[in-house]
């Protein structure tokens, strides 16, 4: 068997490689989870992503499906060498069908692009990674993502209508339909959503897509404490006000956005919540009036974004955080380990209080950060790469922020996956519904050829 001769056979000599330094730059993704793959293939279509597989199943080498690579949890990385296939090629919006509310694309399709095409029809797709200039709606599908208008609009499985997939085996299965709602059988469009592609290879995907608000405005809410702020938090949700959305920055935090664009002008505080509201003008005037009432008692400082060039400024600037926390201290790295956790909204001021305790109990900055509407927080970590010791005290403070989410009812993961780099925990957290997943694996994919080693399955 010559692997790399039939993977060009399938796809054409120069979208298939073996070349050593091709296979050094798919080694890895955002993570530090690192494996080589024996070859690298590009398909262009479903047939090819189909012969790729039959050939794969038939003499049991492993295949990793690939986005652009900017997981954080090793989900693209071939642990088990094999062949990583990278669907970023296949990136055509196929049909925008407004009359219908929904959108039919590949894999490859960049978030922010698919965005830009739905804008010019007064529409969008709600899921709003901070990656969206890189990350793939393939990729965003497989980890069922989300980010920051979650709290409002939910995450990537409630707008996926239908999916293309072919299967361990080669053979290429539709789990849904183009109706907005179906009670046809068992839900295979939500057993793939968010499945790492451990079951399947997703090649196409129908959308669910809304129309674009009339109004929007930012309320920045500062606080002397971040458990306050996570209070802040719990009462306006309870008050009725479902921001789109509503993320929490720490004092270090807003030290690096004003770092990055001192324009912003963040008040530097305990924490700092920002609400975004949109819907009709006369709601989203309503509605900020109820987040200064409810916040009022709570914060130190209350103002609302001037316009809509401030608004961009922050969202532009809050996306790119998780990066520029280097510029704080050079010396240090971000390490993306222990930074996705989730937990119940009434648990958020415990957690943030809780984190930081974790942070003094290890001497490791903690810079918290993330979409607090839903629980869901960032703990972002720095150290110096080069040092063993604070490498062992941040693996130690990420092993016991994962144990207290789960100990406070949430999870290791809300949006950025499992991936190799916490499917340790996922006994832990899912008990006895792990060994559910396992047989559905087994039954899917028999030869365990899809994406190994990846979920805890």
């Amino acid at each position: 068997m010559n692997l790399i001769k039939t993977m060009q056979e399938i796809v054409g000599i120069d979208r298939a490689t073996d070349a050593p330094v091709q296979l050094y730059c798919y080694s890895s993704d955002a993570s530090q989870i690192r494996g080589t793959p024996d070859c690298v293939v590009r398909p262009q279509d479903t047939e090819q992503v189909s012969r790729i597989m039959r050939f794969a199943n038939e003499h049991d080498i492993p295949v990793t499906a690939r986005g652009a690579g900017t997981g954080l949890a090793g989900g693209a990385v071939a642990l088990e060498g094999g062949i990583v296939l990278d669907l970023s090629g296949m990136d055509r919006i196929v049909d925008i069908d407004i009359n219908n509310l929904q959108v039919a694309v590949e894999p490859g399709i960049i978030h922010s692009k698919l965005n830009e095409a739905l804008e010019a029809e007064g529409f969008f797709f709600p899921p709003d990674p901070g990656s969206s200039d890189m990350c793939t709606i393939g990729g965003l599908i497989a980890n069922n993502g989300s980010g920051m208008r979650s709290v409002k609009y939910g995450t990537t499985k409630s707008y996926v209508l239908d999916l293309e997939v072919v299967m361990a085996d080669g053979s290429v299965i539709h789990t849904g339909s183009k109706t907005l709602k179906s009670s046809a059988g068992y839900e295979l469009t939500r057993l793939m959503v968010g499945s790492e592609g451990t079951l399947g290879v997703i090649t196409k995907a129908v959308l669910k897509i809304l129309p674009l608000p009339k109004a929007r405005t930012v309320v920045l809410a500062s606080f002397e404490t971040p458990e306050l702020a996570g209070e802040a938090v719990v009462k306006t949700l309870s008050a009725g006000v479902i921001p789109s959305a509503c993320e929490i920055l720490d004092r270090t935090t807003v030290e690096v956005l004003n770092a990055y664009n001192p324009n912003i002008s963040i008040p530097n505080a305990g924490a700092t919540i920002l609400f975004e509201l949109d819907g009709t003008q006369s709601s989203v005037v309503e509605e900020s009036e109820t987040v200064e009432s409810v916040c009022n008692p709570l914060a130190s400082g209350i103002r609302i974004a001037a316009d809509r060039d401030e608004m961009e400024e922050i969202w532009s600037a809050r996306m790119l955080v998780g990066a520029a926390i280097s510029r704080i201290d050079p010396n240090r790295t971000r390490v993306y380990v222990g930074e996705d956790i989730g937990v119940p909204i009434k648990e958020i001021p415990r957690m943030l209080k809780l984190v930081q305790s974790i942070s003094d109990e290890f001497d490791l900055p903690i810079m918290t950060y993330g979409h607090i509407g839903d629980g869901n927080l960032h703990t972002g970590m720095c150290i110096d790469m080069l040092d063993n010791e604070q490498w062992e005290r941040l693996n130690l403070a990420a092993d016991k922020i994962h144990k207290t989410a789960i100990m406070l009812g949430g999870t290791v993961s809300a949006e950025h996956g499992i991936g190799s780099a916490r499917s340790e925990y996922m006994r832990l957290e899912r008990g006895g519904a792990l060994d559910v997943m396992i047989l559905i694996k087994r039954a899917l994919d028999p030869k365990g050829i899809l994406n190994p080693g990846k979920l805890g399955v």
